[in-house]
């Protein structure tokens, strides 16, 4: 089998990572689109949120990612024991998150939920693919926000109860509304009606790691 090989560069992302809050525990942070989480192997990608966060608080660690082009909320823990509450928290499925994101086309339902699971597409590197049998389960629900037209377009806030790579992409995709500006998966025409993937991490609610107290933030949607 040959092996993948991942040929992406990064372009240069000139956006700043805007810091909305921080304490002694953890920092909340806006992620700009075109910005890697973390930094790949090929020094050429050596940018990203972690690489950016360690310069001001030298002891930060990714609890969980964004894709290069989604914008939006992240947690970043500022010490392993943060670390380990968030991302058991993660797992344990008692974090919401909800996306904001324009789909090509007017969907013909106001809300949904796409059930399909999802696995690595081994012959493209990096996609996922719907996978009945062997992939693992991803839920996504969806409420149509309003209608575009001239071309139509579906505003949609995305509430995933799963976390797979990729998710809200492919699940777009696989309902026939790709998400404007992806990449990776839809047609040609979603690709070139927007500048950007307009995916955005709009809120996140989780626990206080050491209080227990119910945080939620929020974060404004550029587009």
């Amino acid at each position: 089998m040959n092996k993948i090989v991942d040929t992406f560069i990064a372009p240069l992302c000139l956006e700043d990572i805007e810091v909305i809050h921080k304490n002694e525990s953890f920092v909340l942070i806006s992620k700009p689109s075109g910005l890697l989480s973390l930094s790949g192997k090929n020094p050429l990608n050596h940018d990203s949120v972690h690489s950016r966060l360690k310069k001001l608080f030298p002891t930060a660690t990714l609890v969980h990612r964004l894709d290069f082009g989604t914008s939006g909320i992240m947690i970043v823990a500022l010490n392993k024991q943060v670390n380990a509450n968030i991302t058991k928290q993660f797992q344990q499925g008692a974090i919401t998150k909800h996306y904001k994101a324009i789909l090509e086309g007017h969907l013909p339902d106001d809300q949904g939920i796409i059930n399909l699971p999802i696995a690595k597409d081994e012959s493209i590197f990096p996609r996922v693919k719907i996978a009945e049998q062997s992939g693992k389960p991803a839920i996504t629900r969806y409420i149509v926000e309003h209608r575009l037209t001239s071309p139509d377009r579906t505003v949609v806030q995305f509430r995933p109860t799963t976390g797979r790579t990729h998710q809200l992409r492919i699940h777009a995709e696989a309902i026939g509304h790709p998400i404007l500006g992806c990449d990776l998966y839809g047609s040609d025409i979603s690709y070139r009606l927007a500048k950007r993937l307009m995916l955005h991490a709009e809120s996140i609610e989780f626990k206080h790691p050491e209080t227990s107290v119910i945080l939620r933030t929020t974060s404004v949607c550029p587009f």
